[in-house]
């Protein structure tokens, strides 16, 4: 079954304008219980703690992920690109409308505290009991195994596999202009008609016109200087950083055979280790947030605490080390268990690095993690081969170590450190 809708359905969209859906499937699986969820699941997770705009949700950022390879495709078919199988379009519109269907409350954050992946979730959607699933089947029995594979990136068709997950992605480009307009800064600003129309499938990938490297060297520009100033942003690491403490800190006390005053469905079970899929889905930031507003009132005072301070953004402030204080850490740990702080709760590390774009490798498998030229000789090269932007920012990891801490509970005990210890603290944040 692929049949087109008798009328096209049409979203608004303040990063594309419109959205267009014209097939039956897709309608379909945009109204299905599991991928309304996504409304109640946030984009950028923690960020609005520090971006008051931030407040976007996984569903508006998976249909502007379909919407740019919609696009995609529909330009390779009007060029007429023999290198485009046209037979699977269906699969990659589909793959890149349900590529985040697995994100649970708080996007990465809850990923770290549990040990999951989203895109396993995503996986056992599409494959389990769902409604999302019997859609899918419709089409034919194979089809969501075939849709899986994309989002397992092992898809007999690299070509459909590089439209949803590449270096340079239906996904990537649609975050950075989802999240630059909704955190309100400029940094994620790119040309993306003009690398749309840039592209090209080319023996098995997903290529660029030389002509328009020079947007995808803003592109990538665009990528670094996100992650630096928006989603690694030290403020947002700190509610992040609280965000698993308590996650944590409920799992502790749950295995410990502590007594909740209020523990909703289905968290036992995620804190077991054995939620399904039903249950799962279940799980949205609606259900934390009432789960954690609770607890501002259970017996237990770290979680108590916890709570209260990410519910009210009383986060923890932070310090830079440098080496001589990293050399430090184990005593640090020592001195805040010695005045009756808790080491495991209120200190934590943060080193976030990123890597922007890598470095060309010659073997084939690596290759297909990276963003090829095509020149009009039919030559295809490596984007650092030829940019020297790129190359300035290919393969570097950049971070800064922070040690995040409870101010007020610092305060009460900087007299009782040793003095080597509490004057890192003197030019805390």
């Amino acid at each position: 079954m692929h049949r087109r809708l008798s009328e096209e359905k049409v979203f608004k969209d303040p990063v594309h304008n419109y959205i267009h859906v014209q097939d039956e499937v897709i309608w379909s699986l945009i109204n299905t219980p599991e991928f309304q969820r996504l409304r109640r699941i946030r984009q950028l997770g923690t960020s609005y703690l520090t971006f008051h705009g931030a407040e976007h949700s996984r569903f508006s950022h998976s249909l502007g992920v379909y919407e740019i390879t919609r696009r995609i495709i529909s330009q390779f078919e009007r060029s007429g690109y023999a290198d485009w199988p046209q037979g699977d379009k269906l699969v990659a519109l589909c793959a890149a409308l349900l590529h985040d269907l697995g994100h649970g409350p708080f996007s990465h954050s809850i990923e770290e505290a549990f040990q999951m992946h989203h895109e396993d979730w995503t996986c056992k959607i599409l494959l389990g009991d769902t409604e999302v699933s019997a859609i899918l089947r419709e089409v034919a029995p194979d089809f969501p195994e075939k849709v899986a594979a994309v989002i397992r990136k092992d898809y007999e068709n690299p070509i459909v596999v590089n439209l949803v997950s590449s270096p340079l992605d239906a996904d990537r480009m649609d975050y950075l202009l989802r999240d630059a307009y909704f955190t309100g800064v400029n940094y994620g600003t790119i040309d993306m008609d003009r690398i749309l129309r840039m592209l090209r499938p080319f023996q098995g990938r997903v290529v660029v016109k030389e002509s328009g490297m020079h947007a995808v060297e803003d592109y990538l520009m665009s990528r670094y200087q996100m992650y630096w100033q928006i989603y690694f942003h030290p403020v947002t690491r700190s509610s992040e950083i609280i965000l698993r403490q308590i996650l944590r800190r409920a799992k502790e006390l749950y295995q410990n055979g502590y007594s909740f005053g209020f523990l909703p469905h289905p968290l036992p079970d995620l804190f077991e280790g054995n939620i399904g899929v039903a249950d799962y889905l279940q799980l949205d930031e609606a259900l934390m947030q009432t789960a954690f507003m609770q607890w501002t009132r259970e017996s237990d005072e770290l979680l108590r605490d916890l709570c209260s301070r990410f519910l009210n953004r009383k986060l923890y402030k932070y310090v830079e080390l440098d080496t001589p204080e990293l050399e430090m850490l184990e005593e640090i740990r020592e001195s805040f268990t010695r005045v009756g702080l808790h080491p495991e709760y209120d200190m934590e590390i943060d080193f976030p690095t990123d890597l922007p774009y890598d470095v060309f490798r010659p073997d084939e498998g690596f290759r297909q993690k990276q963003i090829l030229l095509l020149d009009r000789q039919e030559r295809v090269r490596e984007i650092s081969e030829v940019s020297d932007i790129v190359r300035s920012i290919s393969g570097l990891h950049r971070g800064k170590t922070h040690l995040y801490y409870p101010d007020n509970k610092l305060c009460a005990v900087m007299d009782r450190l040793p003095q080597k210890v509490a004057r890192i603290f003197e030019q805390r944040n």
